[in-house]
């Protein structure tokens, strides 16, 4: 069981959304956990405590000052115990409450008590979601180190349709269940130096126009956030991209693929690990003018030039102690080109993506690869999932390689 010995706590707040949350508790005592639940007046509206109850083997507690026996502290014992909190459904009153730090009900009063995480899940009419204020304590809650789960779009018990909905029980589940699962790992990288690429790069063509691709740089800043959490020492080279940077990795940044070649050129002989990840730009133009091309030129003929190949580079001066990680995004005869990638570039694994498999590739928050190795001939391959989740199941592969 995924959730042995873990302690969670559901907070339900006033929305309809609350006839789901058995569900969740059943999913999450299935696993093993222990799930104690607290439910606003607003959520007994919906949903009575009685049923909370009965599927999570505990009492429910609703009042910060119940009649039946008074106790002072509660709210701190409240905050201790669990190793997260799951709000499920939250409000936008919840939402907005918290951002505020009022504190005026048992389930607020255990949220500003609590030193533990805590995931929201919103719920609320689509306009509600959309209202300034709303997104507004929505960034602000992020920026303050609370998870969401968001809403997801389709018809609402209003009768509106849009982005609204509360994620089903499935997906509150498997998502509290990676962070649980996440948390728990062994830092089976401690001691490990870590130099990963993300992101595209740019090529300049005048000084306002310049040559890229559809790289967000997603999956390597994931992968240096789970080799952070791991325990690696991690150094980032990163192209240009609109991520928040990872806690506690060094980020070097750069923006053609020159200047990344000569930054990981710098930078390898002292990690264990390179993971290039990033998307360098192929190709660069052979002139770059001084000033804006302007539209009047007829016709415009761009000559290009192929840009330095960084992983063949790496490939040829590697150590016997190093390894060395490359990916590869293809459109055609995906494993084929692969493997002639793993052999000509010394590699000692390539990761395969295939822009033609949905939810896969540049600019998704998930990605489905394809795994070779040398003296491997059958290729490994896992199913769609997040590129959190990815980067984590990566660098435990890539330990076992080591």
């Amino acid at each position: 069981m995924t959730l042995e010995g873990k302690k969670i706590i559901v907070g339900l707040t006033g929305g309809i959304a609350c006839y789901k949350i058995p569900y969740l508790v059943r999913f999450l005592t299935g696993q093993g956990a222990e799930v104690r639940v607290i439910m606003t007046q607003a959520a007994t509206e919906f949903i009575t405590p009685l049923t909370l109850e009965t599927v999570s083997g505990n009492p429910v507690a609703t009042e910060l000052f119940p009649d039946s026996k008074f106790i002072s502290t509660r709210h701190i014992e409240l905050a201790q115990w669990p190793d997260v909190i799951v709000v499920a459904p939250a409000t936008a009153n919840f939402m907005g409450k918290t951002a505020s730090g009022i504190s005026d009900d048992l389930l607020t009063t255990v949220i500003c008590a609590t030193a533990r995480p805590v995931i929201i899940a919103p719920a609320m009419n689509p306009q509600m979601w959309l209202n300034k204020i709303t997104r507004k304590n929505y960034t602000f809650l992020k920026e303050m180190g609370y998870l969401f789960i968001d809403p997801d779009e389709g018809d609402t018990a209003c009768g509106d349709r849009g982005v609204g909905r509360m994620a089903e029980p499935d997906k509150i589940f498997k998502y509290v269940e990676a962070f649980l699962t996440k948390a728990s790992k062994k830092k089976v990288l401690t001691g490990k130096k870590l130099l990963i690429t993300a992101g595209p790069t740019r090529e300049n063509l005048d000084p306002v126009r310049y040559l890229t691709n559809r790289s967000s740089g997603k999956m390597g800043y994931a992968l240096a956030e789970a080799a952070r959490e791991l325990g690696a020492d991690v150094t980032l080279i990163s192209g240009p991209v609109a991520l928040k940077p990872p806690t506690g990795a060094r980020i070097i940044w750069v923006e053609t693929t020159g200047e990344m070649y000569q930054a990981v050129k710098k930078e390898f002989p002292r990690f264990d690990w390179l993971v290039m990840a990033a998307a360098p730009a192929d190709f660069t133009p052979s002139k770059k003018t001084g000033q804006k091309i302007k539209k009047e030129r007829q016709p415009i003929k761009l000559e290009m030039t192929t840009t330095v190949d960084i992983l063949k580079q790496m490939g040829a001066v590697k150590k016997k102690n190093q390894l060395l990680v490359g990916f590869a995004l293809e459109t055609e005869n995906g494993l084929n080109n692969a493997r002639k990638k793993l052999q000509a570039k010394n590699l000692d694994l390539i990761v395969l993506n295939d822009i033609s498999d949905e939810g896969a590739g540049f600019e998704h928050d998930t990605n489905k690869v394809t795994l070779l190795c040398p003296g491997h001939k059958k290729a490994v391959t896992w199913p769609l999932m997040t590129k959190s989740d990815l980067a984590f199941k990566l660098l435990e592969f890539i330990a076992n390689l080591s």
